[in-house]
């Protein structure tokens, strides 16, 4: 029997003052995929959230959609022509919450097709929501770096962010 998936941390770091992004360079064309753990939370009230580029391309190159909920209700919605893919909601940080969140990263290194991102997480300003966005940028180029964002503040301290590599056995 063959072994499973095994994942291999690539980077990580734990923000000991506020900042506004999370850069990962220098990628290795070496896995099958990517995965990013983070557990944040954001400084600005009624902030949008985290967001991800790649290679550093601030066009109009990303399209996304999301869906969340919390239990009574639930929303979806999709945005084209966006400068980022979303992948999560952030609490504000005094309220001593952070949003943990897991966002996968397919083929991120094949050169011939558009990259794919799937993200969930929880934790939201208002609540108890859950949120899964799917998200495409539109490039075949291989991904060497990851910049994690914020729309609209400040990443809290504490606030902490790993990158994964995944080999398929």
């Amino acid at each position: 029997m063959a072994a499973g998936n095994t994942y291999t941390q690539i980077a990580s770091t734990t923000l000991s003052s506020a900042a506004s992004s999370v850069t990962f360079s220098s990628i290795a064309a070496t896995f099958t995929d990517l995965i990013i753990l983070s557990s944040a939370a954001n400084t600005a009230i009624n902030a949008n959230g985290m967001g991800i580029r790649f290679n550093s391309d601030t066009a109009t190159n990303y399209s996304k959609t999301y869906l969340y909920g919390d239990g009574s209700s639930a929303v979806s919605g999709r945005g084209t022509s966006q400068t980022n893919i979303s992948i999560s909601n952030m609490p504000i940080s005094s309220t001593g919450v952070f949003a943990a969140t897991v966002t996968n990263i397919q083929n991120y290194s094949n050169a011939t097709t558009y990259k794919t991102v799937l993200s969930r997480g929880g934790g939201a300003n208002t609540g108890n929501l859950v949120i899964a966005y799917v998200g495409t940028w539109r490039s075949t180029a291989a991904i060497t770096t990851i910049d994690l964002i914020n729309d609209s503040g400040n990443f809290a301290a504490g606030s902490t962010f790993s990158l994964y590599g995944i080999t398929a056995a």
